[in-house]
Parts: structure tokens; sequence; C-alpha cells
């Protein structure tokens, strides 16, 4: 197992983290939880984040939890609400929720597509709406949104995620020039595929991993682990001049 860094900068920086039950997300709120931070999540998994929270309190984290469905932009607001007053406002925030379901362009409808942007988009930029004042207030922060590296790699089968995942991009470039006065910045994360529970039980078959590979400059396949340490980087001060800008962790494989 790699020896990692710690970040004096984390410890006591408040957190607020997107998705944080499972997969990357529980990930990443364990690695800022062992930095000493403050960590504050969300996630429609109640059971899932309850269960990580009162783990991570046991061993003597300040961890709070306030499940919520992004999808309901009024609902996130309540939750992140519920994160400030627990916590204090969040000098950190990643947006880490989505979900790669698969899924035809000939089946998308209307509706199908406007749950997907929801899902995996929409709530990046209220989240950052809701805790930008914050962060200018404290002359500081650091957003961190995940990206994907499946747009970059022309990926078929999901192309509402794509399109979601490419908007990202976008979204983080402009965030960084509007919030860079107040010296927040922001930065997209981009994984590769990332060997999450999720993504063994559903994708990861053997001929699938053998291809992925091979088109990998690395020969390991990436771990959860590795996308928390990015994100620990762009949240520290050892980034401090880091924004508007892609940090892939995807083993090489564009």
């Amino acid at each position: 197992m790699p020896e990692f860094a710690t970040y004096p900068s984390l410890s006591g920086a408040t957190v607020f983290v997107t998705g944080g039950a499972s997969g990357i997300g529980a990930e990443i709120v364990r690695a800022f939880a062992a930095q000493g931070s403050h960590v504050g999540f969300v996630d429609i998994d109640e059971a899932g984040g309850r269960g990580l929270a009162d783990e991570l309190a046991g061993k003597g984290s300040n961890i709070h939890f306030e499940g919520c469905d992004l999808r309901d932009i009024d609902a996130l607001k309540a939750a992140f609400a519920g994160l400030d007053d627990a916590l204090g406002p969040a000098t950190v925030l990643v947006n880490n929720a989505a979900r790669d379901d698969r899924h035809g362009w000939e089946d998308v409808t209307p509706d199908y597509y406007d749950e997907r942007i929801a899902t995996n988009l929409r709530h990046m930029f209220f989240a950052t709406q809701a805790v930008a004042p914050g962060m200018i207030a404290a002359g500081h922060g650091s957003i961190i949104n995940f990206g994907s590296n499946s747009w970059w790699e022309a990926s078929g089968g999901m192309p509402v995620y794509t399109t979601s995942k490419a908007a990202v991009h976008g979204m983080t470039r402009s965030f960084a020039r509007d919030l860079g006065p107040h010296r927040i910045r922001v930065n997209t994360v981009v994984p590769g595929w990332v060997m999450t529970e999720r993504q063994k039980e559903l994708w990861a078959t053997p001929d699938a991993l053998e291809a992925h590979r091979q088109n990998q400059c690395l020969p390991d396949l990436i771990e959860p682990v590795y996308l928390a340490r990015m994100v620990l980087f762009l949240a520290s001060d050892d980034s401090a001049m880091c924004t508007a800008n892609n940090y892939m962790v995807e083993a090489g494989s564009i």
C-alpha cells in the first residue's frame, strides 16, 4: 500500500461532499476525515450515509450527514443548510454525486433526459451557488467538480451521461473566472474507469477489464482511493495556484 501525504491546511477545514455514502464519494469522506477535516456529506442513500457517519464519528471524526435527493434543488438547499448549521460554512466543496446508468440514444425521452441532467449536472451548479457566499466571506475556497473521461474517449451507450459530464468542464471554467477574484478555486477531477463496487457488480466483466487495461498506459486498475488523493491535493493549500483546469486520474487511457 502506498504511503500518502498529510495536508496541514486541511486539518480543521470544513468540507461538504455530495454523493458521499458509497463508492468514490465514501472514499473522499474517509480521506478528509483522516486529515482532521470537519466533513459534511449528502446522499440519497440514508442508511449508507448514516452508517458511514456513525462509523467515522466513532473514530473521533467530526462528521455530519444529511439525506437528500439532489434532483430536488429545494431539498439540496435544505440539506446544505443542515450541514452549515452543524459544521459551519464550507471552504471546500466536492461535487461528486452522479450515476452512469447505461442507455441507448434511441430510447431517451425528454423526461429521461431531464432526469439524467438533474442527476449528473444540475445539482453541481446549485451546490456551488449555495456554498459560494460562505467562501467569499472567508476569502478563499476550493470547489472540485467530478467530470469523466468517458466523453474524451468518445464512449457510447450513455449519451445523456456523457453530455452532462462534458458540460461540467465548461461550468468549472466559468465559475473559476467568476469566483477567482475571491480566491476561490474551481477545478475538475477526471476519473477513468474506477473500480467501485457498483462498477464491479454491473459492468466489470473479465473481457471488459482486459480490454480496458489494454487502453491504459498503466497496467493497474484504478481504485477509488486515487481519486480521493487528487481531491485532497486540490482542496489543500498545496494547490493554491491551480484553478480552471482538468486533473486526470485515468491511468493514461485517453
